[in-house]
């Protein structure tokens, strides 16, 4: 089943009066259960792309679709919504809430959608158990490493049983072995849940466990191709 639909994507920055073409007529489809990575150099366009599948950024012009509603035709209060209920984010950068707990960081999703508590409790609990940290519950991030904090990042974007996962450069500030890791947990998840992820990313790492690898240059894809 289809989860994200791009067609003809356009996405154009003017910086000190020169026109920045980041992404140039992408057409893109990604099925459910994909674990995809989008790579190429620096300032290729890779998380720009990214940011526009998941409505953190609008194209110039274009279409995205997700579960085969159109995003781009969103206005901002719908596309909050939407990707609240719809989209799961982890980013380089973990973007943790520094006073509350990893359990609290992994609930506060589902806080916002208005889960009961019990129901709340019972999801954040399992997900933090999934990645590995269940006896991690009450630390704040910073007394976890950062190999930890990205974990309870993947426990929240998932608290919210998203169409998919979005990680934008998620190994950028871990080590070998919390790369490792993270992988390994993202890598289950997929296998054995059918959970789709889709990475920015210049990882090596990353792109060997990718079952489909889209490069891109100069924002255009220039190979797209599964992996076996």
């Amino acid at each position: 089943m289809e989860v994200i639909k791009a067609k003809n994507l356009v996405k154009t920055y003017n910086e000190n009066e020169i026109e920045v073409h980041a992404v140039q007529h992408i057409d893109l489809s990604i099925e459910e259960g994909e674990f995809t990575a989008i790579v190429g150099p620096s300032g290729c366009g890779k998380t720009t792309l990214l940011n526009i599948l998941g409505g953190i950024d609008e194209p110039t012009s274009g279409e995205v679709f997700v579960d085969g509603k159109e995003i781009t035709k969103l206005n901002d209060n719908e596309l909050i919504d939407f990707r609240l209920n719809n989209i799961g984010y982890v980013f380089q950068a973990y973007n943790l809430i520094p006073v509350l707990t990893a359990y609290e960081n992994t609930e506060f999703i589902m806080l916002l959608q208005d889960w009961p508590k019990e129901k709340r409790e019972k999801r954040a609990i399992e997900l933090l158990e999934k990645v590995g940290l269940k006896d991690k519950l009450d630390s704040r991030p910073g007394k976890l490493s950062g190999g930890q904090q990205q974990r309870v990042a993947v426990a929240r974007a998932l608290a919210s049983k998203p169409k998919f996962v979005l990680a934008d450069e998620p190994t950028a500030n871990l080590d070998s072995t919390a790369t490792t890791q993270l992988l390994d947990i993202m890598y289950r998840l997929n296998q054995e849940e059918n959970i789709t992820f889709v990475f920015a990313t210049h990882d090596q790492r990353v792109m060997d466990r990718a079952k489909r690898i889209i490069r891109l240059d100069d924002g255009k894809i220039i190979d797209d191709k599964k992996v076996d």
